[in-house]
């Protein structure tokens, strides 16, 4: 998956590994203590989507994407790809199919070295030798760490180690990537890194679900936004819709904002607008018009 997508890639998922659908329904999850995380989740998540999912920390946003590739299973409903229960999946298999890439690195990250960290996914998925070294190269160019390969990961600051997380699952070249809080705790830089992957990845055919509090991500880089509350979900569609100060509302009471360029385009009378482009497009529009 050179920075482009090339043709090798596209030709890899269309030969290897086709993108599943991904849907729940009527999920719940009841941790021990009785806390009730999902409450009757339904969702579909078809073959490609690029899927935002936002709300404030407990309504259940970090729970639901552990079902996603096996890491909790649920209280009640079911977890299903391309219509089959996850249950009668085997982790490995489900480990080929769900990427997942923690927020917190040090979860993740156990090698000695950033080479030995990038190797270990593809490796264990059993990977031909000529695909492993592809992935992992194009992984390591992807995330900037290039150069790096000899290094401890624990040598890395923190914003690199969590590149280098990313990188690890990169490598493993799943047709489904979650990505929990991806740009919290990087640099301008790095955010920008973690957005190009995603439109890279995406553009490749494969389906990128992210967890995330950057309303700015969110709208500028996802199809589809899903904002959650108390194990519900309480809206589900295009940025545009969801995201526009008509629901200033239902986003407050899960402690969320409009983005920016949202509210700026309320104040200046032009609706429907979430992004800074459209926001600047709409208003070259208008004095165009006038």
């Amino acid at each position: 998956m050179r920075c482009g997508a090339g043709a090798s890639t596209r030709d890899f998922w269309t030969r290897h590994l086709p993108v599943p659908e991904l849907s729940l329904e009527g999920v719940v999850h009841v941790y021990r203590g009785g806390v009730r995380a999902l409450d009757g989740v339904d969702l579909r998540i078809g073959a490609g989507e690029r899927v935002a999912m936002v709300g404030q920390n407990g309504s259940g946003k970090s729970t639901l994407l552990r079902h996603l590739n096996g890491l909790l299973r649920p209280t009640a409903g079911r977890v299903v790809i391309d219509g089959t229960d996850m249950l009668r999946r085997h982790v490995a298999e489900l480990a080929a199919i769900v990427g997942v890439v923690f927020q917190d690195p040090d979860r993740q990250i156990f090698a000695g070295s950033v080479i030995e960290e990038c190797r270990f996914g593809p490796r264990n998925l059993g990977r031909s030798r000529g695909v492993l070294a592809e992935s992992v190269e194009e992984a390591l160019a992807h995330t900037g760490l290039t150069g790096q390969e000899a290094r401890n990961p624990y040598d890395l600051g923190h914003s690199r180690r969590k590149l280098l997380a990313l990188a690890s699952v990169l490598a493993m070249r799943t047709p489904i990537l979650v990505l929990d809080e991806p740009t919290t705790g990087q640099d301008r830089a790095g955010a920008e890194r973690v957005r190009s992957i995603i439109d890279s990845v995406a553009a490749a055919g494969r389906t990128v679900i992210a967890v995330t509090h950057d309303m700015e991500l969110a709208a500028e880089h996802f199809e589809r936004v899903v904002v959650m509350r108390s194990g519900s979900v309480i809206l589900d569609g295009p940025p545009g819709e969801v995201l526009d100060e008509a629901h200033r509302e239902h986003l407050s009471s899960t402690n969320l904002e409009p983005p920016l360029a949202a509210q700026l385009a309320t104040r200046l009378g032009v609706r429907g607008t979430v992004t800074e482009s459209g926001l600047v497009a709409a208003l070259r529009s208008s004095a165009a018009s006038q």
